[in-house]
C-alpha cells in the first residue's frame, strides 16, 4: 500500500501535512516534472477531497516547488557534510515542507511546523531521522524571523 494510500481523505491539518509531505517525497522521483502537470496527475486524477485543508495542500506543495533553491540552501546550511542530493528522501520532503511551513505559512508556528515533521520522521524515516531532522529544523528556526503566530 502506498503512503498516499494511507492518507485517503485529508479533512484535518495533520493528515494534510502527511499528504503534502507524500506529494513532495514523490515529486522527489521526477523533479523535472512540471509542478503543475505532477500535481493535477497525482491529486486531481486519484480523486481526493481534501474539504478546508484543499487550499493548504496546494498552498504548500506550490510554496515549496516555487521556492526549492531557498529552502534546499537553508537545508543545506544545517545539514552538514550532506548534499541535498544525498540526503534521503524522506528527510528531504519532511524538512522542505516545514522549512516552508516556518518561513510562509502564516497559520502554523514554527514550532507546530518542526514538531510535525518530527513525528512524521518517526512514521516514515529510520531509526535516526527524528533527530537528523530535529537538529536541521530547530537551526533553521532559530534564524527564521518570528511572525505574528510564533509570538503566541
Amino acid at each position: 500500500m502506498s503512503m498516499e494510500e494511507n492518507i485517503k481523505s485529508p479533512l484535518n491539518r495533520y493528515t494534510a501535512r502527511e499528504y503534502a509531505f507524500a506529494l513532495l517525497f514523490a515529486k522527489t522521483f521526477s523533479p523535472e516534472e512540471d509542478a503543475d502537470t505532477f500535481y493535477a496527475i497525482e491529486v486531481d486524477n486519484a480523486g481526493i477531497e481534501f474539504g478546508d485543508q484543499a487550499d493548504y495542500v496546494h498552498g504548500v506543495f506550490f510554496g515549496v516547488c516555487d521556492r526549492l533553491p531557498e529552502i534546499d540552501t537553508k537545508i543545506s546550511e544545517y545539514a552538514k557534510g550532506w548534499a541535498i542530493n544525498r540526503l534521503p528522501r524522506t528527510e528531504l520532503a519532511l524538512m522542505r515542507l516545514s522549512v516552508y511551513e516556518m518561513m510562509a505559512v502564516a497559520d502554523v508556528p514554527k514550532r507546530v511546523a518542526l514538531n510535525e515533521a518530527v513525528e512524521l520522521a518517526k512514521k516514515y524515516g529510520d531509526e535516526k531521522a527524528p533527530s537528523f531532522v530535529n537538529g536541521v529544523l530547530n537551526n533553521i528556526a532559530h534564524e527564521l524571523p518570528d511572525r505574528e503566530c510564533d509570538l503566541v
